[in-house]
C-alpha cells in the first residue's frame, strides 16, 4: 500500500516543470541567437557554456549553507525570479537590437544562478514535505517533470525561433519562470530548525566529512563523478562522430539526441515499478549498469555504423540514469540529517559540475590526437568504472532504505 503524498507536492512538481522548462528553453535558444545574430562559432558558444557553468562551481555550497538555515521555498522563489529578470533583460536586448556576446554571457551567468539555487534547495525541501516512505515516488514525480522539460524544451525553442523569432522563445521562458515563482509562493513549508551559531567553514567541513565518511554516500558521489566524466567525453566526440563516421545530417543528429529526453521520460514513468520489483540496492545499481549497456551500444556503431544504434544508445542513457537519479537522491535524502540536506546537495552538485569540464577537456584532447573512436572507447571505460564502483560498495547489498537520519 502506497503512502499518500501531500497536495503540497503537486505545487512543487508543477513549479519544477515550469522552472526546468524555462531553463531548457533559454539554454537552447541562446546559442541559436548567438549563431544567427552574431555569427558565433564553436569558441564563442563554448564561452557561453562556461559562463552558464560557473555558478554551479561558485555558488552551490553558499546556497547549500543558506538552505540549511532559512526557508528553502523562499530561496527557490528568489532564484527563479532572478532567472526571470535575466530572461526579460535578454528579451529587451533583442527588441532593442543590442545583443552582444558579453551580454549573453553575463545574462547566462545570472540565469544559471537561478538554476543553482533551485537545484540545491529542491532536494532539501522535499523531505520536509513528504514522509520518508513516499520519497522515492515523490522524487520520481519531480524527475518526470524535469525529463519532460529536457525532452520538449530544446525542440520547442528551435521551433519558436524558426517560426516566430528568438523573442518568442524568451517571452515563453520568462512566463514559465514567473509561473514557477507563483507556484512556490503558494507552497506551505514547515519552519526550518532553529539555526545554531553560524560557522560557515565548519559547516562546510561537517558536510564534507559526512559525505566522504559515509559508507553509502561516498560510493554514490564517486560513481556520479565517473559517470559525468565519461558522459562529457562522449559529448565532446558525438556530433563530429555522428556526422562523419555515421553519415548523419543535422536533423538526424538532433533526432538521436532527442532520444535522450524520450528515455528520461520513460525511465521516470517506470521508475516506481522498477524500484518496487528489486531490492533497493539493485534498483540503484540499475542505472549504472544500463549506462554500460548504452555505451556498449554506441561503441557497436563503430562496427555497424547505423544512426539507429546511436539513437538507441541515447535512449538508454536517458532511461537508466534517471532511475539512478531518483533512487540515489532518495537514499541521500534518507541518510542525511535534515539540518545538513542543503550542504550535502550542494556538495554533490559542485563535484558533479566540476567533473563535466574535466570530461569535456579529456574528450577534446583524446579526440584531437587519436580521433572520435578513441573517445568512444575511453567513455566505455569510464562507464564500466562507475558501475564497478557502486557494485563493489555496500549500496548494492541494501534490501530496503535505512531508517531516516535524525
Amino acid at each position: 500500500m502506497h503512502t499518500a503524498l501531500p497536495r503540497a507536492l503537486n505545487r512543487l512538481v508543477a513549479s519544477n516543470l515550469a522552472a526546468q522548462s524555462a531553463e531548457q528553453l533559454s539554454l537552447a535558444a541562446v546559442p541559436i541567437v548567438a549563431v544567427l545574430a552574431l555569427g558565433a562559432g564553436a569558441g564563442e558558444i563554448g564561452t557561453l557554456a562556461t559562463a552558464q557553468t560557473l555558478p554551479f562551481l561558485l555558488l552551490s555550497i553558499p546556497f547549500g549553507l543558506w538552505a540549511d538555515r532559512h526557508s528553502r521555498r523562499r530561496l527557490m522563489a528568489a532564484c527563479e525570479l532572478l532567472r526571470g529578470l535575466a530572461l526579460l533583460a535578454l528579451l529587451a536586448a533583442l527588441l532593442l537590437n543590442a545583443v552582444s556576446l558579453p551580454l549573453l554571457a553575463v545574462l547566462g551567468f545570472i540565469g544559471a544562478v537561478g538554476t543553482v539555487g533551485y537545484s540545491v534547495a529542491a532536494p532539501a525541501l522535499l523531505p520536509a514535505l513528504v514522509p520518508a516512505a513516499g520519497l522515492a515516488r515523490a522524487n520520481a514525480r519531480l524527475e518526470l517533470a524535469r525529463s519532460a522539460a529536457f525532452a520538449a524544451g530544446p525542440a520547442l525553442a528551435g521551433a519558436l525561433v524558426a517560426w516566430a523569432g528568438a523573442s518568442a522563445a524568451f517571452v515563453l521562458a520568462a512566463m514559465l519562470s514567473g509561473a514557477a515563482v507563483v507556484l512556490l509562493l503558494g507552497l506551505h513549508e514547515p519552519p526550518p530548525a532553529a539555526p545554531r551559531a553560524r560557522r560557515p567553514l565548519q559547516e562546510v567541513a561537517e558536510g564534507a566529512r559526512l559525505v566522504w565518511g559515509h559508507a553509502l554516500l561516498r560510493p554514490i558521489l564517486l560513481t556520479a563523478v565517473a559517470w559525468n566524466i565519461a558522459w562529457f567525453v562522449l559529448q565532446a566526440a558525438y556530433v563530429p562522430y555522428a556526422m562523419g563516421a555515421l553519415g548523419l545530417d543535422a536533423a538526424a543528429v538532433g533526432l538521436t539526441l532527442a532520444s535522450y529526453g524520450a528515455g528520461m521520460v520513460a525511465g521516470a514513468l517506470l521508475a516506481p515499478r522498477i524500484v518496487a520489483r528489486m531490492s533497493f540496492g539493485h534498483a540503484i545499481l540499475f542505472g549504472p549498469m544500463v549506462s554500460v549497456a548504452a555505451m556498449t551500444t554506441m561503441v557497436a556503431s563503430l562496427l555497424w555504423p547505423q544512426g539507429a544504434l546511436a539513437g538507441l544508445s541515447f535512449f538508454l542513457f536517458g532511461f537508466g540514469p534517471i532511475v539512478w537519479t531518483i533512487t540515489s537522491t532518495t537514499l541521500r535524502q534518507t541518510v542525511t540529517p535534515g539540518v545538513m540536506l542543503g550542504r550535502v546537495s550542494a556538495m554533490f552538485l559542485t563535484v558533479n559540475m566540476g567533473a563535466r569540464p574535466l570530461g569535456a577537456a579529456l574528450g577534446g584532447f583524446v579526440g584531437a590526437h587519436w580521433g572520435e573512436s578513441a573517445c568512444l572507447w575511453l567513455a566505455l571505460l569510464g562507464f564500466v568504472l562507475q558501475a564497478a564502483v557502486i557494485a563493489a560498495s555496500q549500496v548494492r547489498k541494501m534490501q530496503r532504505l535505512p531508517a531516516p537520519a535524525v
